[in-house]
């Protein structure tokens, strides 16, 4: 069993080398490769056969998620009509660790004959496809994991760890946001983390007037059933709430009370643009369950503690 350890060790050891010159030997061309695409009005259209082409979909996947309009082609498919998706206003990405991948040849034939700008990615320089390229990205000479040079594995990381810097390096430039990610994401564990407010509360709020009798404020915290009510003035605006603990310290001739005598004043609210995480860390801190989301003084949502469990944020 320890043997297995060591071999998994080595492995790992053996790719972080061939990251580690990868990111030594970056210059020019990367830059070249970011200004390219940055200057294209159209999308990524990221190609690559076997190994590369799933490592190419996984780039191109990233590149869409980070503000930079993306789309993988399979080269083979691509000579089978598929080439119609490549338009004079592209870029194509094309990875091959060879550079002499066969079913290559008519996406690269096609870029040369529409002028469409190529970015070729492989480990020697004078492939094919990087003596076609306009920006030629060499990979490095590296050792290949498996110690014999035949299983890709080192260059396979390598051309994914490229990806992934030129998809940071384009989503920098372009200032992409959490929100900007969020809209590209929306769903799993990091749409969850990036929800707002406004994108879980409701609208339909338990809301009495400041004078209003305690009977009033009993019946709309039964029929909402937040289990509170907020409590507004002659304005709209929330000055308090009402909870089950300030109906319990009442309790002696509640009914003879307004809602403004029981209330809490000065509740904690947060806003609607704030993001749903802050909530809930609001409301664990302060042992809630509820939240009125507030702006200018004005209430226009209520969150529970609920909404942000059923959105996946714990």
């Amino acid at each position: 069993m320890n043997d297995y350890i060591e071999t998994a060790r080595r492995v790992i050891r053996t790719e972080i080398r061939g990251l580690d010159l990868l990111a030594s030997g970056l210059g020019p061309e990367f830059l070249a490769a970011v200004e390219t695409i940055l200057g294209s009005t159209g999308r990524v259209i990221v190609s690559g056969m076997g190994k590369s082409g799933h490592v190419g979909r996984k780039i191109a996947a990233t590149l869409a998620s980070t503000g930079t309009p993306a789309q993988f082609v399979h080269p083979a498919e691509a000579s089978h009509g598929d080439l119609g998706m490549v338009t004079r206003a592209d870029v194509a990405l094309v990875l091959s660790n060879s550079g002499e991948t066969p079913e290559l040849a008519d996406l690269i034939a096609h870029t040369r004959r529409f002028q469409i700008p190529l970015i070729g990615v492989a480990s020697r320089p004078n492939s094919t496809l990087l003596r076609q390229s306009d920006v030629a990205l060499v990979l490095p000479a590296a050792e290949e994991a498996c110690g014999n040079g035949i299983v890709p594995t080192t260059s396979t990381t390598m051309t994914l760890a490229l990806g992934d810097a030129l998809a940071i390096a384009l989503m920098e430039h372009r200032e992409f946001t959490p929100e900007h990610f969020r809209t590209f994401h929306p769903g799993g564990k990091l749409g969850a983390l990036l929800s707002k407010v406004g994108d879980l509360m409701h609208a339909d709020m338990p809301l009495v007037d400041e004078n209003a009798p305690m009977t009033d404020a009993l019946l709309v915290i039964s029929q909402k059933g937040y289990g509170v009510t907020g409590v507004t003035d002659g304005s709209g605006h929330l000055i308090g709430i009402i909870t089950d603990g300030d109906l319990r310290r009442h309790m002696q001739g509640l009914l003879d009370h307004s809602a403004a005598e029981v209330m809490t004043p000065q509740p904690r609210v947060i806003t609607p643009d704030a993001l749903a995480e802050a909530a809930l860390a609001e409301m664990q801190d302060r042992k809630i369950t509820c939240l009125f989301a507030v702006e200018n003084g004005t209430p226009r949502g209520i969150l529970h503690i609920h909404d942000c469990l059923r959105a996946g944020l714990v």
